[in-house]
């Protein structure tokens, strides 16, 4: 299927064919600017509350006047593939790879010169050089300690299938991050042993939730033994009740061995063609790179920082030490056939 047809699918399952859009600043969508005219707009895939603090920071101290439009990642993915030539999109602030991977293919991305690629890890940015990641989360379990020794925790995501673990789990099928872990077990095991996969977790009874937030709180209270999440919602409930992660019932199992229960995936950025060559929108890579955006991202976010030389956050294991799949981002957007496979089991 066509990149352009597969995020259409993606946007109407997402949202029967209704696209919302929110914005922030006040950009004229039918003029798209000229480069370094201090204007940029941003299509967002990051919720507005994870990433408005520091794109408020970037706008004070550039000069730079930013018009933001937030959605899904891939209501944002559909749209540009939509518009194509004719968006007035400058920036593309994608959540995971696998989006960013479906515009590289779409031929929309400008190439990001070496400097830029360079300050990041290779397995956090296109191949082509056309997209860079600008932070990290790994895909965990997380578990209720008062109901989960530590000694039988799984070593594999795999495991989960097991009867000991019926009716204890929680998942969010409709979440993309449970869904691009999905994409990943298909690029690494093969579409047969995704489905068996999702087939047997099915049949051991999960507690569905509608995201990870709820999923964390869940097994923090004790109803749930233990969840499929990224790994900082847990430390994001640690901060709303002042105490550290220490401090909670909900812990952190990072998996093992390169399972896929263990994905790496990277929220991340692409200059659309028409910004190639527009200093503001460099100026935005730059800052998004750099000291003040990376630290952000490691104290108020707990992502993991991938640039600047700047450490996780304190009780993260350093991102280097993670025993991640080998699995390329850019392979993950292939997510309206990991959507039909998850409905097709049952799980939404």
């Amino acid at each position: 299927m066509p990149v352009q047809k597969r995020l259409s699918v993606i946007l109407t399952a997402t949202l029967a064919g209704v696209l919302s859009l929110t914005a922030c600043g006040g950009g004229d969508e039918s003029d798209p600017g000229k480069p370094g005219d201090k204007r940029l707009t941003i299509y967002s895939g990051r919720s507005e509350t994870l990433v408005k603090p520091v794109l408020e920071k970037f706008e004070k101290s550039s000069g730079i006047d930013v018009d933001v439009r937030y959605g899904t990642t891939a209501q944002m993915a559909a749209q540009l593939l939509e518009e194509g030539d004719r968006s007035p999109a400058d920036v593309f602030f994608a959540q995971d790879a696998g989006a960013l991977g479906a515009v590289t293919k779409a031929g929309q991305f400008a190439t990001l010169p070496q400097e830029v690629l360079d300050r990041v890890p290779a397995a956090y940015r296109a191949a082509g050089g056309q997209w860079v990641g600008v932070s990290g989360r790994s895909r965990v379990l997380a578990y209720n300690a008062d109901q989960v020794p530590q000694d039988q925790l799984p070593t594999s995501v795999f495991e989960l299938t097991d009867p000991r673990w019926k009716g204890k789990i929680g998942v969010a099928p409709t979440n993309g991050s449970f869904q691009a872990f999905v994409t990943a077990l298909r690029v690494q095991h093969g579409d047969a042993k995704a489905k068996e996969f999702l087939t047997g977790l099915k049949a051991n009874e999960p507690q569905i939730r509608e995201n990870n937030v709820q999923i964390v709180a869940d097994i923090d209270a004790g109803k749930l033994a233990a969840g499929l999440v990224n790994h900082y919602y847990v430390f994001e409930l640690a901060k709303e009740r002042g105490g550290t992660p220490k401090t909670l019932k909900a812990q952190l199992h990072f998996f093992p061995n390169g399972d896929t229960g263990g994905l790496v995936n990277a929220a991340g950025i692409g200059l659309l063609k028409r910004a190639g060559s527009d200093p503001d929108a460099r100026a935005l890579v730059d800052y998004l790179l750099g000291t003040e955006a990376q630290t952000h991202f490691a104290t108020q976010t707990f992502e993991y920082p991938l640039a600047a030389g700047v450490p996780a956050a304190p009780g993260l294991p350093e991102l280097t030490t993670l025993e991640a799949p080998k699995i390329d981002l850019n392979d993950l957007d292939t997510l309206d056939a990991t959507v039909t496979m998850i409905k097709e089991t049952g799980l939404a």
